[in-house]
């Protein structure tokens, strides 16, 4: 990936210290709180947050939730949004599922925002980037967030597949730039989701290590240990104060829906115990027959 500044451009950035310095005699603006978890904001324009969680953990069930609640305005799966006027077109990214899956995110997001699920929604706008190869895919998501107008909010559902080596640490920066970049100059918040290593729960590659460096807020989703149709959302890190972990199932109609009185299993202190090979516990029965 280029990472370089091309020549023609350091003229420029020579000049650029004078733009970017602060003054005590100004003052600045905190940025807008646009989305919020029961309350608590969890994300500003000007800034990104991220979503984690291992495969299968409904990540892209939970994003869904938020895209509603900034197209309906109003409250879903605990999710509210709060995007000022000029604003409000939202624009989604999907980077590896077919074009058939991805209209069925489409649906879904429209149902939970209690739209038409069969017209166009001017303010809604769905990339199925899953054909390109990821420079490409940089270069389209640069070009729709530079060209619509009136944008609030970015969805990347799979920002793993903006790089060639998940583990590059220069492509990793480059990416990451690219989001502070595009949050900044264009004033959006943008959320992306990347998945957890198998390991452990830590987010894949340097990839995952940048974004927990620089994200305004990660949270995660994990399947709940005692029922694997219930998936629960909690705070990894934030900026502000954490928010109350919560949890949605997959109702009949293929929603998520909220679990309002759900307790979550407590996780042990320490590490796991280590459970005693029984035939080692087990007392040796003693035989009274006489050996032949």
């Amino acid at each position: 990936m280029e990472t370089a500044t091309p020549i023609e451009d350091l003229a420029q950035i020579t000049t650029r210290w004078q733009e970017t310095m602060l003054s005590l005699e100004k003052v600045y603006e905190q940025e807008p709180e646009v989305l919020s978890i029961g309350g608590v904001a969890i994300g500003t324009l000007g800034n990104f947050s991220a979503s984690i969680g291992k495969a299968k953990s409904k990540k892209t069930f939970n994003v869904s939730a938020m895209v509603a609640a900034a197209l309906s305005g109003k409250e879903v799966l605990n999710y509210t949004t709060d995007f000022p006027d000029g604003k409000n077109r939202i624009l989604y990214i999907d980077t590896e599922q077919s074009q058939n899956h991805c209209m069925i995110v489409m649906h879904r997001i429209m149902k939970l925002a209690e739209l038409p699920a069969n017209e166009d929604c001017d303010r809604f706008y769905f990339l199925a980037l899953r054909k390109f190869n990821p420079k490409e895919r940089l270069a389209i998501i640069d070009d729709a967030i530079s060209q619509i107008e009136s944008l609030g909010f970015v969805v990347i559902d799979g920002i793993r597949d903006l790089v060639y080596d998940i583990n590059s640490p220069s492509e990793a920066t480059c990416v990451i730039s690219k989001l502070m970049q595009w949050t900044d100059e264009h004033q959006i918040h943008l959320h992306t989701i990347l998945h957890q290593n198998k390991s452990d729960e830590n987010a894949s590659g340097h990839i995952g290590t940048e974004i927990n460096n620089k994200a305004e807020t990660v949270i995660q989703i994990e399947k709940d240990k005692d029922d694997s149709n219930i998936s629960k959302v909690e705070s990894v890190h934030t900026r502000s104060k954490d928010f109350q972990p919560f949890a949605f199932y997959i109702n009949d109609q293929s929603l998520p829906e909220l679990l309002p009185d759900y307790v979550p299993t407590k996780k042990s202190a320490g590490r796991p115990k280590q459970v005693e090979n029984p035939l080692k516990v087990a007392p040796l029965i003693q035989s009274n027959l006489t050996p032949v």
